[in-house]
């Protein structure tokens, strides 16, 4: 399909879209009383966060007449997420078929816009979207379903006064701005419930030109011919390794702890309709042992992702060897493993992250007082696990509760609905996953619309009580004409 072929066929998708949308705009009006504080408009939920998770989420909002929101992104346009900033690998892990941010509107859903722009037997000759065609699938969905959204608006900090939430943005420009909401959805993806993490004996012993975590902007045109170690077993470790290699690395090197690269994906045992719709509602016992397992299984890295790496031969993986130790030898770094040390010109960091909320500069407030799981939940001897422990126990709107349900924060704590991977052990697959995505928006919105109509219960009584449209207008006999 040549370029102009595919742009019609894109503006007639997003024509069909309106269309679609209008026949079943029943009931999607906007029922919210106007709220303003010291002059200023208050939105009834700020997202925070301009990728999948967030643009569904106002999406789904907008579709149970909750229009008053505001997107808000650090990034600037076209940015968000990690997609094409600092995402590797070629293509999406998630199977074509599995959809998102389209909430069930098949003119939306991914196939719709990738055969628009490509044709219908390329979407049938596909395996997986690349990224950087989701990428442009989430502009389209955001321009399509016009969807409001503020980039270059960093969350520094959040306030609670009299009832409403007061939010302060920074700006790359160093100023400051803020917004008042009465909700806020924290849709900030992987990392929005700590923060990416890199060991400390990595991070405290070696000058940091010298090695990257994966989720950093690299250079690896400039680690061409040099001797690279990368740390993790995860599908991003495995990225970054054949993004060096294919840059001209002298050799890759992957070390990891485990004694064998996972190889079963629990995501795809949990793309059923009962997990993703009802796992929050099970005993915290329950959820405990789900979770244990799916923790403990990972992600591997995808078939094509680890053949993108054995292919080289100057690439090799070593099992059941952890780092115990870094030190930087003249322009080297030596590396002690339980099998020897290993010498390297660089290093790159896939240990993931680390879920602490007091990591998080917007939760300055709450950090501490927020309820986590090693607060409400006490696992039988032997289930222990330290990190399901550190995740919030989240409310079965998504919302965060208080160690202390006298504090005074209590009720901003319950204002703030956490769409991000922290929510997991909660909520199952929610905001930060295309898999789970529908049905966490799902439960997300209809939690936010019933929490904000019972708070105005007594305005909507009052709205009734004043409502005096004529349906029936006249008494007299109909005419001929009618």
């Amino acid at each position: 399909m040549n370029q102009v072929s595919s742009s019609l066929a894109l503006q007639d998708l997003t024509q069909r879209v309106h269309a679609d949308l209008a026949k079943i705009s029943y009931a999607t009006g906007n029922w919210c009383p106007e709220m303003e504080r010291n002059g200023e408009k208050v939105l009834d939920v700020a997202i925070i966060g301009g990728g999948q998770g967030g643009l569904a989420t106002a999406f789904g909002l907008r579709r149970r007449g909750i229009p008053n929101t505001m997107i808000f992104d650090k990034a600037e346009r076209g940015g968000e997420g990690p997609w094409i900033t600092f995402a590797r690998m070629l293509t999406l892990r998630t199977p074509k078929h599995v959809t998102g941010p389209d909430l069930g509107i098949p003119s939306l859903t991914p196939q719709s816009w990738y055969e628009a722009r490509y044709g219908a037997a390329a979407w049938q000759k596909l395996d997986k979207i690349s990224r950087q065609d989701w990428q442009s699938y989430l502009d389209w969905v955001r321009d399509t379903l016009g969807l409001n959204v503020k980039n270059d608006h960093k969350l520094v900090d959040m306030g609670w006064e009299d009832g409403l939430l007061r939010l302060v943005f920074e700006h790359s420009n160093g100023e400051k701005s803020h917004q008042w909401a009465r909700k806020v959805v924290l849709a900030t993806g992987i990392e929005g419930g700590g923060t990416w993490h890199v060991p400390d004996f990595i991070s405290k012993k070696i000058s940091p030109t010298r090695y990257a975590h994966t989720c950093q902007s690299i250079d690896f045109a400039s680690l061409r011919g040099k001797r690279i170690g990368v740390l993790g077993a995860g599908a991003s470790a495995f990225d970054n390794a054949a993004t060096a290699l294919e840059n001209g690395a002298a050799s890759v090197d992957l070390c990891l702890r485990r004694t064998k690269i996972p190889t079963v994906n629990p995501y795809r045992w949990m793309e059923n309709a009962g997990f993703l719709s009802y796992f929050a509602d099970l005993p915290d016992l329950t959820r405990w042992r789900f979770m244990r397992k799916i923790y403990d299984l990972n992600q591997p890295p995808p078939q094509d992702t680890f053949w993108r790496c054995r292919k080289h031969e100057n690439f090799a993986f070593h099992t059941g060897t952890p780092w115990l130790s870094v030190k930087e030898k003249g322009d080297e770094i030596i590396v002690s493993t339980p099998h020897g040390e290993m010498t390297f010109d660089f290093l790159i960091i896939g240990t993931g992250f680390v879920i602490d909320l007091t990591r998080r500069p917007e939760l300055r407030l709450i950090a501490e007082k927020v309820q986590l799981w090693r607060d409400k939940f006490e696992a039988p001897q032997g289930e222990e696990n330290t990190l399901l422990g550190s995740h919030p126990y989240l409310g079965k709107h998504f919302q965060f509760l208080p160690r202390d349900t006298t504090d005074p924060l209590a009720p901003m704590m319950a204002a703030i609905h956490n769409f991000t991977f922290a929510a997991m052990p909660s909520m199952g697959l929610s905001g930060a996953s295309i898999s789970g995505m529908r049905f966490g928006v799902e439960r997300l919105t209809q939690a936010i619309g019933r929490d904000l109509f019972v708070a105005d219960g007594d305005k909507q009584l009052q709205s009734l009580l004043d409502y005096n449209t004529d349906e029936l207008i006249s008494l007299a006999p109909p005419t001929a004409s009618e």
